[in-house]
């Protein structure tokens, strides 16, 4: 029953999405940008306050940072998945999952409500690391970060970081005398921004041609190996860690549904920022999101 709710929440944006990517297919990115700026931030405070902000999201954060960071490692210290792993936007799209645009969806259908801050930990972990880390591993060594330390940009990614925004802006609010008025408020728009967030993935879905994305059979074997780690490899590492760390069941199954989620569309947004591997990584975002509708279940069953 909840994975039938699963799917009449998700399948029927992104069919819409797709429909409009497939009639205009440069819509999207005049959706992203504002998205971005503006929504994520938004979209973060809402959920931030309705779920609380408490140790419990901090431990999730963590192991967010954790799994991740020791995934990243294991690529890069084995020469078959490094060799395998070339590219930079596949070890991206390796690690990180849709957790904002998709995750949080899957959680809010198939979670109880008080498992939501978790997802959010979560969610907040992975934003965080991607739009500080990301820029920096895109970028050319040789030019962009010639002038500029290693930790600047670090830091300057941070800063600029959506998540980052969210949560200073949920702190201020929760340090307000009016958390209540304003968490009831938000919760409609950060809704809404995920709604829109599924309508963005399905556009870009709709967006590609036979040509360049989907049926390009080299880079569909391109993107084999990253399928496999970011949908069955990283959730059963995650697994693994919380069974280690023995968080709690509630935990335990929002860590490993975010991060079963399918490559996120960050990857995509800073491949094409950086002018590198954007048909790779478009190709990743979508047969990851395709075929996740399938191993995301899977693991949810696994679970119970």
């Amino acid at each position: 029953m909840l994975i039938l709710r699963l799917f009449s929440e998700l399948l029927p944006l992104l069919a819409i999405g797709y429909s409009i990517g497939r009639i205009k297919p440069g819509y999207s990115s005049q959706i992203v940008s504002p998205l971005i700026n503006f929504g994520i931030p938004v979209s973060l405070m809402g959920l931030l306050l309705k779920s609380g902000l408490d140790w419990l999201l901090l431990q999730a954060l963590t192991m967010a940072f954790l799994a991740i960071g020791l995934l990243i490692v294991v690529i890069r210290l084995s020469p078959s998945l490094k060799r395998r792993i070339g590219s930079r936007s596949l070890l991206l799209g390796s690690v990180f999952g849709n957790t904002g645009y998709f995750g949080i969806p899957v959680a809010l259908a198939l979670l109880p409500s008080h498992s939501l801050i978790f997802s959010i930990g979560y969610d907040l972990g992975a934003t965080l690391l991607v739009w500080s880390l990301g820029p920096m591993l895109l970028a050319n060594s040789s030019s962009d970060l010639k002038e500029i330390s290693v930790w600047n940009f670090f830091l300057k990614g941070l800063a600029r970081s959506p998540a980052s925004m969210g949560l200073v802006g949920a702190v201020f609010v929760q340090l307000s005398p009016w958390t209540d008025q304003i968490t009831s408020f938000l919760w409609i728009p950060s809704r809404i921004v995920i709604f829109l967030a599924l309508l963005i993935v399905g556009m870009r879905l709709g967006a590609f041609q036979p040509a360049e994305g989907l049926l390009q059979s080299n880079l569909r074997l391109l993107v084999q190996p990253s399928l496999l780690i970011k949908l069955i490899f990283f959730p059963a590492l995650m697994l693994a860690l919380s069974k280690g760390f023995r968080v709690s069941t509630f935990m335990c199954n929002a860590l490993v549904l975010q991060a079963a989620t399918p490559t996120a569309i960050s990857v995509l947004l800073l491949a094409e920022a950086s002018g590198q591997d954007q048909e790779v990584a478009a190709s990743l975002v979508a047969w990851s999101t395709v075929i996740s509708f399938v191993t995301v279940p899977l693991w949810f069953l696994i679970l119970q």
